[in-house]
């Protein structure tokens, strides 16, 4: 304290034996050596996430369709760029993996929309409507577009349980006046567009995947309004730490949805 006292040319303690009080330079100095020592913690905190984000793990809860959609660009630049975090994927339906994000057993997870935004923190990741998938053979396939209601007499291709969905859908079903018999239930949209060029039932698929189907093997017909909405968007425990890898993960997520959601 001497020598700082020196070096700035004024005392900095009052002593009075052994008490000790500022002086009115004492207090400025004091003051300012906090924001010193705030600063020096920020810069060691920031140097620590930097090297935790270099290893540590993530844990990413994804529906097999959500994945493929959206998240094989993003992971592969989030692997280049961080090649020390191990990834660990969860591939199951859209509720589920919420469950999961809410029970700890993921970092952040991929969702449709609507869910509990009480719940979650949400970043929109994409958006996009579902399309009828009809086999050729069936009396629809002619028309340049469907109503749900057209689709009362043929049974549906849908969703496993757990996968959003197959609630949404069972929901538009009802508003639109019937109850749909539904053929069988899949978590892979190729087996059920396989199953609908079987003449098996019709499919409603989102039209992101419908672009990637056979055109000789089922006919995609858009659903008149109002339109069945297949709204992505990346969910984590509302009130929860992320980790750094996790955090790291959803800045990469947000630059790759901000040039999906561009107009």
């Amino acid at each position: 304290m001497k020598g700082l006292e020196e070096d700035l040319g004024q005392p900095l303690l009052l002593r009075a034996g052994r008490r000790v009080a500022l002086t009115d330079a004492g207090r400025g100095v004091y003051q300012r050596a906090l924001g010193v020592l705030s600063a020096m913690r920020a810069i060691a905190e920031e140097v620590a996430e930097v090297g935790a984000v270099k290893r540590g793990r993530l844990r990413l809860g994804v529906p097999p369709m959500v994945g493929g959609a959206f998240f094989p660009p993003v992971l592969r630049d989030f692997r280049e760029r961080y090649p020390g975090i191990a990834l660990e994927l969860r591939e199951e339906g859209a509720r589920r993996v919420e469950a999961l994000a809410l029970e700890g057993e993921v970092d952040v997870a991929a969702t449709v929309l609507p869910t509990d935004a009480a719940a979650f923190e949400l970043l929109p990741l994409m958006r996009d409507v579902l399309c009828a998938v009809l086999s050729p053979r069936s009396p629809l396939a002619r028309q340049r577009r469907v109503a749900l209601g057209d689709l009362r007499d043929t049974p549906l291709v849908l969703y496993r349980a757990d996968f959003a969905l197959h609630g949404h859908i069972l929901d538009a079903c009802r508003r639109a006046g019937f109850t749909p018999r539904v053929a069988s239930e899949s978590s892979q949209w190729d087996f059920m567009a396989a199953m609908v060029a079987a003449d098996v039932g019709a499919a409603l698929l989102p039209k992101t995947i419908c672009r990637r189907l056979d055109p000789a093997r089922v006919r995609v017909l858009p659903l008149a309004e109002p339109a069945l909405r297949w709204d992505l968007a990346l969910a984590w425990r509302r009130g929860h730490q992320l980790t750094p890898a996790a955090r790291a993960f959803v800045e990469a997520v947000r630059v790759e949805a901000a040039r999906r959601l561009a107009p």
